[in-house]
């Protein structure tokens, strides 16, 4: 198949230039991809002022840097970000500032330093197994799965054995995991309220059932937590991510996180570690479904994947194409800052208090430092070129100090995952389902990704 008769990565349509501010606000709560113009995946910078607010798309890597990395302090997170997802985040660390914020990652990034990082991979390789196993029955019949379902469960194993030692199957994973499939389109990581910040005055409502599911998978991760910190106390506790978290003292104060701010803490790193990383693994399958080329280089590169640490090193091809994955399809397609003080960007007046948004979505496919923008290409990752754009406009997991702290993790987990699961399958696309990607708690596909899996026999993909 030539290039041009392959298909292209699918895109969301872009809006009319021109649309009422209710018009907007109507697209934006179906999709906040298809709710842009055409014009942002080529703009430095666009205002949208409306009587109420002012709010400003950072699409310049020059200023991108200042607002994550030279001055973050001056550029928080807006307090409206994720407003819908309070009721389950709490106080985590995706939502504070300052001073709380900052002791948060004290305690927290050390966990996921280089060298505690590869204690993980036992338990991500284990995941991985599972994962392809429960594939495999289904591809020896040849059978069509839809592969955000089946990316998710892998996905959350993985959280539930690094974070607790246990697997998805246990009662208690398998709650949370549950309850979660079951809110995470109910809400938008971006709410409507922080890209387009109404007045405070106006109260802010959460559905009923939204609030209850919340409470709920609160409840469980609840006892999750207070069941590690019993064990924590008897010295029974593996060495595990929520062991290393819990028993980190701020070295600042000497303190340690209590049970509630431990509750806040995992349901980010379940938010983020599980639904970011099934995002992206699910796209990047499609995308191998749809360039079988790639996929055999993917699976004959897996044949030396054993399990141990030193595997990742190995999975070059398969990291390449991670990253091709979170380029063209970012799990979260937009971060807001907001101004602390009055600033001037591009010789445009910024008042304190604009809601300043950063969008992946945008900046990784514009063609001014991409060369096809849209185009899926893992071989650009090799190149000079893509290298260096790499380093200013590719921010999948932000940036500077707010850069997620979970970055190494996901860049460890998602090619090991592709690599052992196309080792045994192959996947096709499926006749006539093209994916339309939307954004709800993350980029996800409208109707889901179906694949046709079958055996891998040691040749060609099956196509």
């Amino acid at each position: 198949m030539s290039d041009a008769d392959r298909p292209r990565p699918p895109k969301p349509p872009s809006r009319a230039e021109r649309v009422s501010l209710w018009r907007y606000a109507r697209l934006f709560r179906a999709d906040i991809l298809s709710a842009q113009p055409e014009r942002l995946y080529r703009a430095k910078m666009a205002e949208f002022r409306t009587p109420f607010f002012r709010s400003f798309m950072v699409n310049e890597p020059a200023l991108i840097r200042t607002v994550l990395k030279e001055r973050p302090r001056d550029f928080p997170k807006s307090d409206r970000i994720g407003e819908g997802l309070r009721p389950l985040l709490g106080n985590s660390v995706f939502l504070t500032n300052g001073a709380l914020w900052e002791r948060q990652r004290r305690i927290i990034d050390p966990a996921f330093e280089g060298g505690r990082l590869r204690d993980t991979w036992p338990a991500m390789w284990a995941a991985a197994e599972a994962a392809a196993e429960r594939l495999a029955d289904r591809a020896a019949a040849g059978a069509e799965v839809e592969i955000e379902a089946e990316a998710s469960h892998a996905a959350a194993d993985v959280i539930f054995r690094t974070l607790f030692s246990i697997p998805i199957e246990d009662h208690l994973a398998q709650a949370v995991f549950t309850e979660f499939r079951a809110y995470q389109r109910s809400q938008p990581i971006l709410n409507l309220a922080a890209f387009i910040p109404l007045p405070r005055a106006i109260p802010r409502f959460f559905r009923r059932d939204t609030k209850r599911a919340a409470r709920r998978i609160r409840a469980r991760i609840t006892e999750l937590t207070a069941r590690r910190m019993a064990e924590i106390r008897a010295g029974t506790a593996p060495d595990d991510l929520a062991t290393k978290i819990m028993t980190t003292a701020d070295p600042e104060t000497g303190e340690t996180f209590t049970t509630e701010e431990m509750v806040d803490q995992v349901a980010i790193f379940f938010l983020a570690g599980h639904e970011t990383s099934a995002s992206a693994l699910s796209w990047a399958l499609y995308l191998l479904a749809t360039h079988p080329e790639w996929q055999a280089k993917v699976a004959a590169e897996a044949t030396a994947v054993t399990g141990a640490p030193d595997d990742l090193g190995r999975l070059r091809i398969a990291r390449d194409v991670f990253r091709e994955a979170l380029r063209l399809y970012p799990p979260v397609p937009m971060m807001v800052r907001q101004a602390a003080c009055p600033e001037r960007f591009r010789d445009r007046a910024v008042p304190r208090g604009a809601q300043i948004v950063l969008s992946p979505w945008h900046l990784h496919r514009n063609d001014r430092h991409w060369p096809d923008p849209d185009g899926f290409d893992p071989a650009r990752w090799s190149t000079d070129a893509g290298r260096a754009a790499a380093r200013y406009a590719f921010i999948p997991f932000s940036g500077g100090a707010r850069v997620c702290p979970g970055a190494g993790f996901a860049m460890a987990e998602g090619p090991l995952l592709l690599a052992r699961i196309l080792r045994d399958i192959t996947v096709a696309p499926v006749p006539g389902k093209v994916p339309a990607p939307v954004a709800h708690l993350t980029v996800r596909a409208r109707d889901g990704i179906h694949l046709r899996l079958g055996p891998r026999k040691g040749g060609e993909p099956r196509r």
